[in-house]
């Protein structure tokens, strides 16, 4: 009997496969084996900036351990609306009418290489819109395009439809929801003492024109390397068995028994309270207020509760989405750990100066860029390394005479560019597909290299 997540394919005989994944197979291996989870790199990097602090500036222990564990609790406010962006963009997914949206949507590709393009779009302005709701689309779009693709004969690969599912949040921090452009949009954020007050308005760089040609372009290329890699040879497909597609919870009911039951199983409430969000959103852009990591929130809410049958389905999506949220509320105190370290001990303007030494006005975003993205790999969450890593960037920023939206930029580009070879974010859509990374990862390491190519460039144009 084939092991749970598994395709039947895999617990049987595996094909050979693709040249590029056979290339990629001790890559994955080693990935696979090696790669702790995202709570040990938290851990090992606070004893790493520990350490730091000790060697290279005049902090003592007793200092560090102050300044570690009063910054533990200085992102609260920060890790809640990050994880609300998680598990709101979740419940997104998961409610009725962008359910059948998908489902509609999965019924389009015609062949294969329709199928893995699509999916990879998709995702891409699902990502645009919340990385929440880019992460869950992927996978569901890659078991319900199978799915289809099955039932009409089509030899699908679908670790190639997962691939090209996750490949499309490479552009997550480029929109709607980016933690980075929010966060400095937002007043008296955590950054605000390095924007010296300032905040920067998302149209300077999530709806700056050069982001915006960044974003189609990247989808352009990288929807072009899937296209090259794409398995051509049906007999090397791996599809989707059969059941592996069910829904669990597909047949959730309501239980109405009693008057407060009826109370819960009306849409009156849900709608009311939706429509009142709907009327603030509203009157904060009238009254000239912009976007901020709350409006986002309450925007996803919003459609939530107006979409949802009744406060009995708001609840059960709640439950489905919060299991995924558990990750953060762990790690954002060790990140604010690791802030408060750094702070006290003077290790940001430490790492600031080094940055300064070696950049110039056009190298420093490309330099920002791979910082973020060597970064990301000891903390994966975008919200918690732009905690971290922001306030380093915008102080060599302004030494340098950078515009701090390229700075800000650059960090947000590296974060969500080494997010496709980073075990963390995959993780929840790998879950939801049935999958392990090293199935995936030979695909979504062509994703990295074609998207570096692009935010490369752009962060070198725009430098000039």
């Amino acid at each position: 009997m084939p092991q749970p997540g598994k395709t039947h394919q895999q617990s049987q005989t595996r094909p050979k496969g693709t040249p590029l994944s056979r290339a990629m197979q001790p890559i994955n291996t080693l990935v696979e084996q090696w790669t702790p989870t995202a709570l040990f790199f938290g851990i090992a990097l606070t004893f790493v900036v520990a350490t730091l602090a000790f060697v290279l500036t005049p902090a003592g222990p007793l200092e560090v351990l102050g300044g570690w564990g009063e910054g533990l609790s200085g992102l609260l406010e920060f890790m809640t609306q990050m994880a609300l962006v998680l598990m709101l963009g979740h419940m997104l997914a998961h409610t009725g009418p962008v359910s059948r949206l998908l489902d509609r949507l999965a019924a389009i590709p015609r062949t294969p290489m329709q199928a893995y393009l699509f999916v990879f779009m998709v995702a891409g302005v699902a990502s645009l819109i919340t990385w929440g709701l880019g992460l869950v689309v992927g996978a569901l779009m890659a078991k319900e395009v199978a799915k289809v693709g099955r039932e009409r004969g089509l030899k699908l690969h679908f670790p190639m439809l997962v691939a090209a599912g996750f490949s499309g949040f490479v552009v997550w921090h480029m929109g709607y929801s980016g933690s980075g452009p929010l966060t400095a949009a937002t007043a008296d954020s955590i950054i605000a003492e390095s924007l010296h007050g300032q905040t920067i308005p998302v149209t300077r760089t999530i709806f700056s024109t050069w982001n915006l040609l960044a974003i189609v372009a990247t989808l352009l290329v990288v929807g072009l390397a899937l296209f090259l890699i794409a398995p051509r040879d049906p007999e090397q497909a791996h599809e989707l068995p059969e059941g592996a597609d069910a829904d669990p919870d597909a047949d959730h009911v309501d239980d109405v028994h009693t008057p407060a039951d009826r109370l819960d199983a009306s849409r009156i409430p849900t709608t009311l309270i939706g429509l009142a969000l709907v009327a603030y959103l509203v009157l904060n852009f009238v009254q000239g207020g912009g976007l901020s990591l709350d409006i986002v929130n309450w925007s996803f809410l919003a459609l939530i509760l107006l979409l949802s049958r009744n406060g009995f389905e708001v609840l059960h999506l709640t439950k489905r989405a919060a299991a995924n949220v558990g990750d953060i509320l762990l790690q954002f105190p060790l990140y604010a750990g690791i802030l408060g370290i750094m702070e006290t001990s003077g290790l940001i303007e430490l790492f600031s100066n080094a940055l300064v030494s070696v950049a110039t006005p056009t190298t420093f975003g490309v330099l920002a860029l791979i910082s973020a993205g060597v970064t990301n790999f000891f903390v994966p969450s975008g919200g918690g390394q732009f905690a971290v890593q922001a306030p380093i960037m915008l102080d060599a920023a302004n030494r340098l005479g950078v515009d701090p939206a390229v700075a800000i930029m650059a960090v947000s580009y590296g974060d969500q560019w080494t997010n496709m070879i980073q075990p963390f974010w995959a993780l929840p859509l790998l879950a939801i597909a049935g999958l392990r990374m090293r199935d995936i990862l030979g695909y979504t390491t062509v994703s990295l290299i074609a998207s570096g190519i692009v935010f490369t460039t752009t962060l070198l144009l725009v430098s000039m």
